[in-house]
């Protein structure tokens, strides 16, 4: 398991000046983190998987995504990792597309989207052999605007999916001017966050 139920005792306060404190018990999902790739082409084609997810009893269109669960493992190279491991792609470059908090009312996990450019197939003879529900992923290359679309329709639903495709429609509007250097800081990482967290009591 890579992530676990937790309980934090926490100082509240009503009016946010520190009167009127009392505490409360907040359960949530630990996380480890994770990131997410939007490898685009340079006929700004992105690259979707659909994969089987048992929760929902469904197959998703997704992104190349994985857990931040390897010790001293950069964000960065967990990104490049996945995108071998899940679609046998390589980047020759990695901007960070946008952040965000998966279920910040039940969970620590922070997920950071990168955008890889400059992409090839990996040899046949280099490709990482999956298994479980990995073995059966599906690829498709398709246009931004399309994918766009699909979010847009309720056909793609994956969060991580769906924030990066909306993120990336308006990233190109601004002319890409909105990314962030591959290795730009990230607080809201739960292994980045101030220790002890705000007003964190001990753990009940």
């Amino acid at each position: 398991m890579k992530w676990d139920v937790v309980a934090d005792t926490v100082r509240l306060s009503d009016d946010g000046a520190g009167e009127e404190e009392h505490t409360v018990v907040r359960q949530y999902l630990e996380h480890p983190g994770a990131v997410s790739v939007l490898a685009m082409d340079d006929e700004e084609r992105v690259l979707l998987l659909r994969q089987y997810r048992h929760p929902v009893r469904s197959e998703l269109w997704e992104l190349p995504a994985g857990l931040l669960d390897m010790a001293d493992e950069e964000p960065v190279d967990a990104a490049a990792r996945e995108l071998w491991e899940e679609v046998d792609v390589r980047a020759g470059r990695y901007d960070v597309l946008v952040d965000f908090l998966n279920s910040p009312g039940g969970s620590d996990e922070a997920q950071r989207v990168f955008l890889a450019r400059d992409v090839e197939q990996v040899h046949v003879d280099d490709r990482f052999t999956r298994s479980e529900e990995e073995a059966g992923i599906v690829t498709a290359w398709v246009p931004l605007d399309e994918a766009v679309a699909d979010v847009l329709a309720g056909r793609v639903q994956n969060p991580g999916a769906v924030v990066a495709l909306l993120a990336a429609d308006a990233a190109r509007r601004a002319g890409w001017a909105t990314l962030r250097p591959a290795t730009s800081p990230w607080p809201v990482h739960p292994s980045r966050r101030p220790v002890p967290r705000g007003q964190d009591l001990p753990r009940a």
